[in-house]
């Protein structure tokens, strides 16, 4: 098992940044993927960016050229620098941990972190 605590959330102007970033409770070396979804109110969760084991990214097209995922597997950190934000982009993120054994994959979620994205 693994616990992820996000941090870094808040409230921003359109056109600002904001990181996150999601400390591991155990080494991140081994773990298939890393992610941040985002759900904002009265829609479903969806993927904002991933990076895997072998650090290969993943972005949805609605943040390609505004978000950046990084992962540090020295602290067993995944952060999301965030620029560029509009008020589309409010929404509570959770960061993600998916993890292989065998035939089976497990998920883990943090707690989330709200990010307001206001004038």
């Amino acid at each position: 098992q693994v616990q992820l605590v996000e941090s870094g959330g808040g409230l921003v102007q359109p056109g600002g940044s904001l990181r996150l970033s999601c400390a591991a409770s155990r080494s991140i070396f081994s773990i298939y993927a890393m992610g941040w979804y985002r759900q904002a109110p009265g829609k479903e969760r969806e993927l904002v960016a991933a990076i895997t084991s072998g650090a290969r990214t993943n972005y949805a097209d609605f943040v390609k050229g505004r978000f950046t995922i990084s992962r540090d597997i020295t602290r067993n950190t995944v952060d999301l620098q965030m620029n560029s934000l509009k008020s589309e982009d409010t929404a509570v993120y959770y960061c993600n941990a998916q993890q292989v054994v065998g035939a089976a994959a497990y998920d883990y979620w943090g707690q989330g972190t709200q990010v307001t994205v206001s004038s």
